[in-house]
């Protein structure tokens, strides 16, 4: 059995579990207390971080590269081009999502909000809160101008690109934190990508403490 050790609202382990999806992978979810830092944990992954992917006798870190392992293993349907070009955008646009969007709007928004209070860690920053909130405007307009030159982020098919976005944004919008009336292109895709059987483990997460909005699992939203 497939084994994935997660977090439900963490937009690393939700780009992963979209792709097993998409992939119709089956997999075991086992949520990981990974700050912690247990010793089994460790074991599994000594950098301490999640996701962590048991398959076919691996155990694997990086949610990009398990992603990556995942297309190349497992080719139908395929998430990255095979163009060089096209696989070049995707992972920059990955890499833009997991690096300069987490650092600006998620780590403010989500990690503020929610990941504080579960680690017992305290009360949100206010002034995080607020850098977040406002770096998100940019983010979702950058969004919308690259929809529309595509049918999708990276080009005209679906790749990780639209998993790694839709990940983050989906983590957000479980806490209400994204406008989606800011851009009605990327509303359109985000519905798109919402509405995909994939999708459908995201969207029954919860999170003891923290319901999500009404809106959250809705695909007319």
């Amino acid at each position: 059995m497939t084994r994935l050790y997660h977090v439900p609202l963490s937009p690393f382990c939700r780009k992963v579990r979209l792709t097993l999806a998409e992939k119709r992978i089956e997999v075991e979810l086992v949520e990981e207390r990974y700050w912690e830092q247990g010793p089994d944990f460790l074991r599994r992954n000594p950098a301490g971080k999640i996701p962590v992917l048991r398959h076919d006798g691996r155990v694997m870190s990086e949610s990009q590269a398990i992603c990556e392992y995942l297309d190349e293993t497992v080719p139908e349907p395929r998430l990255m081009p095979k163009d060089p070009d096209a696989r070049y955008e995707v992972r920059r646009l990955c890499a833009w999502f997991d690096d300069k969007f987490h650092d600006e709007v998620t780590s403010k928004l989500l990690y503020e909000r929610v990941n504080k209070k579960v680690m017992g860690l305290g009360y949100p920053e206010s002034k995080n809160v607020k850098a977040g909130a406002t770096r998100i405007k940019y983010h979702l307009d950058y969004l919308s101008w690259l929809l529309d030159q595509r049918r999708w982020l990276a080009g005209n098919e679906m790749t990780l690109a639209d998993f790694a976005a839709a990940a983050h944004l989906s983590s957000l919008d479980y806490i209400s934190d994204v406008d989606w009336n800011r851009s009605q292109n990327v509303k359109d895709w985000y519905a798109k990508i919402k509405s995909r059987p994939s999708f459908r483990s995201l969207l029954a997460d919860q999170v003891p403490g923290f319901p999500p909005p009404p809106h959250y699992a809705d695909l007319d939203f």
